[in-house]
This record gives structure tokens, C-alpha cells and sequence, in this order.
């Protein structure tokens, strides 16, 4: 198999040659300074590139993609920043993101709606979705990435109507808005929505045809359960989510990816009753995301991707050998009957070694086959 057919296997539950492997992305990619280091202990050549200046996020050179046995790439709009000499930047929903002296992420300085009542919400400038340069080339991009069909194609990540609000509002505004204020979390979604509903009709009259994976997503949870109550998603947020999801699938046979961090196990249901056909990620180590648990009650109806290792702790603090250990237990978890795409759990941060990562993806290579 090459590489895309074995993604689309595992999409469809059926079993392949091995597990495919994903690094680089959003959600499974790595730190610009770890990145640094990487390549260096490899002895790569590349001039390192930032893939998401949010979360410092380095863009892999393919020569490392293959080193690593990578299966996906991914394929991105053009995006339009106005930086300033320290890289500060005020983003296409006006949020404001600054990168302080010895901070090794970006945080927001300015949320525009955090005064604003419901009447303000609708003269607000709000980004038009519908704005083709976004996607000008994004074709041609997209079929040199595949390779020929060589690769799985992914989607940046998107489709965030609950943090985006959120870093509209700022986060402590928006919670208290959600239990005394719901009209204006539903006209403030409605908004959002409307974006992203505008984004992907754009995007996919693109790609629609050439991508595999659509990855949407908000973070949902915490460490031990929901960022808030399940009658507020179930009532407000899931039929927005809904449309959504009916609005992406009617314009790509791709499967749509969601992703949250923490604990979101109370939402997996909600999720896979929506149209969801992939989670990611089963972010190990935190209450009720065992892994064992996870592929028990989920595994026959949807996809699982990530939760290879748990990558705030074990891969960043402990050796190669249990390094080792650690993804061979959790892929032997994972890849019966299919359905499973390898990853860390979360992306690779600015302070784990070059020996632990060259470990990590050893190790997914060789415990990956089924035969």
C-alpha cells in the first residue's frame, strides 16, 4: 500500500499493512525550537519555517516526513498577516497575539468583543469567509503535496465556533455568558458559523475532490471532564455543529477530523451522533481517556487518531526505552481491526530532547505492522 491507501483504509475500519503515521500537523506537530534540535541531531539541512505562529509550531521538511514514515500532509490557504518586528499580530477576527521576551508561545492581548452587548455584535467586522484569495493556488498546491495520490491530504485545522468565541470575548466574559447570557453566546456562534459555513464552501469547491481528511475543531475539556455543562452543547453548541458538518460533507466525500484536548469522553457520543467520523486525540493519561477504554466503547463507530504517547510527560521527561515500551502497549491497544492513526497525543513542545522524538517514531514505524 502506499501511503494514502492505507490512510483510507484504516478510515473505512479496514485493516492495512500497518498503522499509518501522522506527524506535522496542527495537532501532532512540533515545537520550532524542538524542531531545531531535531534536525541538527539528524543531521537534516532546512531553513526552519513557522507552520502556526500561535502555538510556535515548526513546518517539517519532507526529507524528516519520510524519515519519520509520515503518511499525511497537509494542505493550507494562504494566509494574510500583518506582523510586527517582534511577530505580533492581530489576526482576520481581530484578535490580537503578542510573543513576549522568553515566552515560547503566543497569547492574546486584545479580545475586540470583550465590552460589547448582543445589539453590538451585528456592526462588528467580522472576516469574510467567502474571500477567495485565501484560496488562490490552493488546487495546484494541494495536487503537488499528494504526490500523485502518493500521500493522505488534510486540511489545516478550523471550524472552531466555541474557542473562537471564547477569544472573542475572553474566556472569562464568555463563561459567565453561557449561564447568564445565552442569547448572546447563540447570536455570537451564529456569527462564527457563519464564517466557517462561507470558509469551507470556498475551500472545498477547491479541493473537495483531491482532499481525504477535513480536520475541524474546539477544545471541548479540561484535564477531568467539560470546559462547561452538557445541556449548553446539547441545546446550543451541537446544532451548530451540526450544520456545520452537513454543510462540509455536502460538498467532499472527505472524513471530517474533530479535534479537542482533555478529557472529552462525555462528548464522544454527541460527537459521532453529528456525523464526526474521526476523533483525535485520545490524549492518554487523563480521566476516562484510557486508551483500552476508548477502543472498547468507540472503536466500531468511529475512528481514533493520536494518543501514541502521552507527549507532556512520558515523551518529554522519560528515556528512548520507555519510550519504546509506552507505544508498543498503546498500539497493540489501538490496531485491531483498523480504525487507528498513529500520533503523539498532542504536539511535540519547545523542551523535549531529539533522542526521545527519533525514539518515539522508531518505535511507531516497527511496532506498526499487522502482519
Amino acid at each position: 500500500m502506499n501511503s494514502r491507501q492505507r490512510v483510507l483504509s484504516v478510515l473505512n475500519h479496514h485493516v492495512p499493512d500497518r498503522v499509518p503515521i501522522d506527524f506535522g500537523g496542527f495537532h501532532s506537530g512540533i515545537h520550532i525550537k524542538a524542531y531545531t534540535e531535531l534536525i541538527d541531531y539528524l543531521g537534516i539541512e532546512d531553513n526552519p519555517r513557522i507552520l502556526d505562529p500561535v502555538q510556535q509550531l515548526a513546518e517539517p521538511c519532507e526529507e524528516l516526513l519520510r524519515r519519520f514514515n509520515a503518511d499525511i500532509r497537509y494542505v493550507c490557504p494562504n494566509v494574510f498577516l500583518e506582523c510586527d518586528s517582534q511577530g505580533n499580530f492581530t489576526d482576520e477576527f481581530g484578535i490580537t497575539w503578542i510573543k513576549q521576551d522568553k515566552q515560547n508561545y503566543m497569547t492574546i492581548s486584545r479580545h475586540p468583543l470583550a465590552d460589547v452587548k448582543i445589539a453590538d455584535i451585528e456592526s462588528y467586522s467580522f472576516p469574510n469567509g467567502n474571500d477567495k484569495s485565501s484560496f488562490a493556488g490552493i488546487r495546484d498546491k494541494a495536487l503537488k503535496i499528494s504526490n500523485d495520490g502518493l500521500y493522505a491530504l488534510s486540511t489545516n485545522i478550523g471550524g472552531s465556533l466555541f474557542e473562537c468565541c471564547c477569544n472573542l470575548r475572553a474566556l472569562e466574559r464568555w463563561f459567565i455568558d453561557m449561564i447568564e447570557n445565552p442569547h448572546f453566546c447563540e447570536s455570537l456562534l451564529d456569527k462564527v458559523l457563519e464564517y466557517w459555513m462561507n470558509y469551507y464552501t470556498e475551500l472545498l469547491s477547491e479541493i473537495g475532490d483531491v482532499i481525504d481528511i477535513v480536520m475541524i475543531g474546539d477544545d471541548l475539556a479540561g484535564q477531568n471532564g467539560p470546559l462547561f455543562s452538557m445541556n449548553f452543547y446539547r441545546d446550543i453548541l451541537k446544532p451548530r455543529h451540526k450544520k456545520l458538518i452537513q454543510q462540509i460533507k455536502s460538498l467532499t466525500s472527505a472524513k471530517i477530523c474533530y479535534h479537542s484536548c482533555g478529557s472529552y469522553y462525555e462528548f464522544i457520543p454527541e460527537l459521532i451522533d453529528i456525523g464526526i467520523d474521526i476523533l483525535n486525540p485520545v490524549q492518554v493519561g487523563l480521566k476516562n481517556m484510557e486508551p483500552q477504554k476508548i477502543k472498547d466503547e468507540f472503536g466500531n463507530q468511529i475512528s481514533l487518531w493520536g494518543g501514541g504517547i502521552d507527549s507532556g510527560y512520558t515523551l518529554a521527561l522519560s528515556n528512548p526505552a520507555e519510550i519504546r515500551k509506552n507505544v508498543h502497549r498503546n498500539l497493540e491497544i489501538f490496531k485491531p481491526s483498523g480504525g487507528y492513526i498513529f500520533s503523539n497525543d498532542h504536539n511535540i513542545q519547545f523542551d523535549v530532547p531529539p533522542k526521545n522524538i527519533v525514539a518515539l517514531f522508531d518505535a511507531a514505524y516497527e511496532f506498526s505492522f499487522y502482519n
